[in-house]
């Protein structure tokens, strides 16, 4: 029933994060969302259409978070939504982060411009179960300070969940105080051992080549890379075709994927 008929949802708030991006938190009246980090919705509007959104929030809270770009016709319609208004929800959809391949190790989460989005579900389960973890830490890329995702929650996660959040921007401000840079730049900081650290990695599609060829030479092996390759996405239920690159329908076998199962498909990461 979740795949193919909208659940109607609360929107319970309504927050801007930047300029041209919102977070909503939704609930659904009836159930849990039950998500993995890393997982996606449909949300859709009666006359307007239905767009696939990364899920931003931890599973087992009371509802969960939406981070939208506003950059379409559905999701220019979000901009409008107020707390209690209602929305479709279909899913949760795809594979999210294999938690039981990533508990018990270092984490090294890289997270370019909207990717930090779908990686904030992550990074809240890393804090509500942090014994579960060792070390872990947070790399964060934008264009520019105003294009930060999230940024006045860096101190918490620094603080009460112990990781390590380093942030670094293309394009300084007056006040900028952090690294300028692209992201690839600060790998190579981050003391953890390639060996026993799993890297999920989210982003921009051209930052791809340039983290995975960081990691690489960083002797990260390939099964211990998690890309999540949460754009082209449409329909949710690998229907459409839209999603796919050459065989692999990221809807339906992804958004999350482990690179050594990828590897062979440069179009994948390219």
């Amino acid at each position: 029933m979740f795949d193919f008929i909208p659940e109607i949802a609360n929107v319970t708030s309504v927050r801007p994060v930047t300029a041209t991006e919102t977070l909503y938190h939704i609930r659904l009246p009836n159930r849990p969302l039950g998500h993995l980090p890393g997982q996606f919705v449909q949300v859709s509007l009666p006359g307007i259409g239905e767009a696939p959104i990364s899920i931003a929030s931890a599973p087992g809270r009371d509802g969960f978070d939406l981070c939208v770009r506003h950059v379409g016709n559905v999701t220019e319609a979000l901009r409008r939504l107020r707390a209690g208004d209602c929305v479709g929800i279909r899913g949760p959809f795809g594979r999210g982060v294999p938690l039981d391949e990533v508990m018990g190790r270092n984490v090294l989460i890289i997270a370019g411009g909207l990717g930090l989005a779908p990686l904030r579900s992550l990074i809240q389960y890393i804090l509500y179960f942090r014994a579960k973890f060792k070390k872990a830490a947070v790399l964060v890329g934008a264009r520019s300070p105003d294009a930060l995702l999230f940024s006045k929650e860096y101190k918490a996660w620094r603080q009460d969940g112990d990781i390590d959040v380093r942030v670094t921007v293309d394009v300084a401000k007056a006040g900028w105080k952090g690294d300028v840079g692209v992201i690839t730049d600060l790998i190579p900081h981050v003391p953890l051992p390639p060996a026993d650290t799993v890297s999920i990695v989210c982003g921009p599609p051209v930052m791809y080549h340039y983290v995975l060829r960081t990691l690489s030479r960083l002797h990260q092996p390939q099964d211990h890379i998690f890309l999540s390759l949460e754009r082209r996405m449409k329909c949710g239920t690998g229907k459409c075709g839209h999603c796919q690159i050459n065989g692999l329908y990221v809807c339906r076998e992804g958004p999350v994927f482990r690179y050594d199962r990828i590897v062979h498909v440069p179009e994948a990461v390219s």
